[in-house]
């Protein structure tokens, strides 16, 4: 398919919610008693939604492909999209189901999070519309455990878009029930990018260490980057190996969808024609200037911003 028909850079099937951050708590969080927060912010949630945002942020044309109830949140998620230039056209709203939601805990640089599915669960590949899949250049997912419409044919979304010319990237998030019941060795042979955590790659894999797991995955052609939290990133590529050190952040908040921030530097940068070693630079980045303000699309307002703002900030190493 020829470049002209590809209207959309990025396609992101995913899930959707709202998140409900309460920071400030006066002690962690504890059961059969009462605890104070004194800030509370709700917010657009869902690791593809934050991913989604900020890609539109950084200037990528995003459509978002997703369920949600007739609610509420419902409504709150398809406002917040369209405040971020994100197209949903393409997400069904189901009168019978509710909006997912996470209520997120932060206690100092801690934070635990419990999350109602909702609509999310109820998603399928099939659901994906043809069209607007020919028109886009990349296809993102994450978050595919509290999906199990889209984790149960992975293979088959994948192997839908490599044939129509996207290339495919995803991020797994951690698995609520621990199971990690996916074939990760036949959805690399159709995953361009896969961008998951350390601890999240290590229990995919059933490795004791970060150099077991990327041994183990080692015969693909997918380029691997590993979210390593304030050690940095890990891009593993044609079998070379290349790690970058975090950020110091000054003027830290919380660090709600870091991760999905730092996805979205690299995805972005990649469809800007960015080398991979830019890619991830600017990955590390983003998932900096993520953690300056509270959820996780507050921060990051434009790509120039998130370079300049880069530029201030110092290397963990040096």
């Amino acid at each position: 398919m020829s470049n002209d028909s590809k209207t959309n850079d990025i396609l992101v099937v995913g899930e959707l919610n709202v998140d409900l951050i309460l920071n400030q708590l006066n002690k962690p969080p504890e059961f059969g008693k009462e605890q104070r927060a004194d800030q509370m912010t709700l917010t657009l949630g869902s690791s593809s939604a934050i991913f989604a945002s900020n890609c539109s942020s950084l200037g990528s044309k995003v459509t978002f492909c997703g369920k949600v109830g007739d609610d509420s949140f419902g409504n709150f998620v398809m406002q917040s999209l369209a405040e971020k230039n994100v197209s949903a056209d393409s997400v069904i709203v189901e009168k019978n189901l509710k909006t997912g939601a996470t209520v997120i805990f932060n206690y100092d640089d801690d934070r635990m999070m419990v999350t109602h599915p909702g609509a999310m669960e109820h998603m399928t590949v099939n659901e994906v519309p043809e069209e607007v899949m020919r028109k886009s250049r990349h296809l993102h997912t994450s978050a595919i455990f509290f999906q199990p419409g889209i984790k149960k044919d992975l293979v088959k979304l994948f192997s839908r878009a490599k044939k129509l010319g996207l290339t495919t990237s995803m991020d797994t998030q951690w698995d609520p029930e621990e199971e990690w019941d996916i074939d990760i060795e036949k959805i690399l042979p159709v995953l361009d990018f896969f961008l998951p955590n350390e601890d999240e790659l290590i229990a995919l894999t059933e490795s004791s260490s970060l150099q077991e797991a990327l041994d183990k995955i080692s015969g693909f052609d997918t380029t691997v980057i590993v979210k390593q939290g304030e050690k940095g990133a890990t891009m593993f590529r044609n079998g070379k190996t290349r790690s970058i050190p975090a950020y110091k952040i000054t003027d830290y908040v919380d660090a709600i969808g870091a991760g999905d921030s730092f996805d979205a530097g690299f995805i972005s940068s990649f469809l800007k024609g960015k080398n991979h070693d830019e890619c991830l630079e600017i990955g590390n980045m983003a998932a900096a200037v993520s953690t300056t303000a509270a959820g996780g699309t507050t921060a990051i307002t434009s790509f120039d911003y998130v370079i300049e703002k880069g530029k201030t900030m110092e290397l963990s190493s040096t």
